[in-house]
């Protein structure tokens, strides 16, 4: 009964924050099952170009780190930011299927160009630190939580994310690599073509929203649709 309810629920996520939190878990889950090594999986730019290796192009995105004293409390960070990327799809992105899977595509080419400059080889953590950057900067009356330990307004989020990265000991080049991409794709589609003389300039390629229909085919919007509780008015959010 358990598996139902949490099979239930997962079905309810959006269909591309579900599919990339599937291929994630998949993929990391893998690895730590010894059927998948992260040599497979890393950004190689002369494997991908020289040896045609291009599944690295997507796998550097989905795998989070193998076993070890600090993967629970990373995969307890990965967990919030696919809330918080849920809630994007859900919210500013709600109906817009192929515009979502755009940002998704923008983001992941950027980070690759900047990458090479910092030798980065898995950018899944950037990844979600742009999903998150972008909904603190959308959301910026929202107060947020922070494990019952801190509380702020969300556009300090992704900042408190790196603090506390850093604290496990991890990068933070990955973090900034994420929240400048993000801040990239804000500027250009919400700052931006507000400005006088400004227009928007991340225009979502037909083909996108092609195969959105196509694969996806958006069900009509739900008049008993409640978003979650991130996305509803009030004092303070968890």
């Amino acid at each position: 009964m358990a598996w139902r309810g949490l099979a239930a629920e997962f079905l309810q996520v959006p269909a591309v924050t579900r599919a990339y939190t599937a291929a994630c878990v998949l993929t990391t889950a893998a690895v730590q099952l010894d059927l998948l090594s992260p040599f497979q999986l890393y950004f190689n730019p002369h494997l991908v170009f020289r040896k045609f290796q291009v599944w690295r192009l997507l796998t550097n995105f989905l795998f989070f780190g193998p076993l070890g004293f600090s993967f629970f409390f990373n995969m307890l960070f990965v967990r919030r930011r696919f809330r918080y990327c849920r809630m994007l799809e859900e919210g500013s992105f709600r109906g817009r299927t192929a515009d979502f899977v755009f940002m998704f595509l923008f983001g992941g080419v950027l980070m690759i160009l900047l990458g090479l400059l910092g030798s980065l080889f898995f950018l899944g953590q950037a990844l979600t630190v742009m999903l998150v950057y972008v909904w603190s900067r959308r959301s910026p009356q929202v107060r947020v939580n922070f494990f019952g330990l801190l509380t702020f307004q969300a556009p300090f989020l992704p900042w408190a994310l790196m603090g506390f990265s850093m604290l496990l000991g991890n990068s933070i080049l990955v973090d900034l690599l994420g929240i400048a991409v993000g801040h990239i794709y804000y500027f250009l589609e919400d700052v931006f073509p507000r400005q006088p003389g400004g227009k928007r300039l991340l225009l979502t390629p037909a083909s996108c929203e092609y195969w959105r229909k196509l694969l996806l085919d958006a069900p009509e919007e739900d008049p008993n649709y409640l978003p979650l509780p991130e996305e509803q008015p009030g004092p303070l959010q968890q």
